[in-house]
């Protein structure tokens, strides 16, 4: 989105953008239920929606200091980079629960 310019670029990398997020949610939400125990599965599910959902308002926060102090394109490209900088903490520190054959 950060490199795109016009109005048809800016809607389908929105679309892209919908899509792929259509289809983390329900997986990282089944990752978060796979990794916790039975007793304690829901009390880490709304830990997880907390900090997601309260992700989404500090994002939006920041995203529109940085617009209005640089320019719209480096917002949205902060916010690809701590997204990668996320899914890479997640993949070294959340375990495989998948059994090995």
């Amino acid at each position: 989105m950060a490199a795109t310019e016009g109005f048809i670029a800016w809607i389908v990398a929105a679309v892209v953008l919908g899509a792929g997020t259509a289809m983390v949610y329900p997986t990282l939400l089944a990752a978060v239920s796979d990794v916790a125990h039975p007793n304690w599965r829901g009390s880490a599910v709304g830990v997880y929606r907390l900090w997601r959902d309260s992700g989404y308002a500090v994002g939006a926060i920041v995203a529109g200091i940085l617009a209005d102090a640089f320019a719209i394109p480096v917002a949205i490209m902060a916010i690809g980079f701590l997204t990668i900088g996320s899914g890479l903490f997640v993949a070294w520190r959340m375990p495989e629960t998948r059994p090995t054959t």
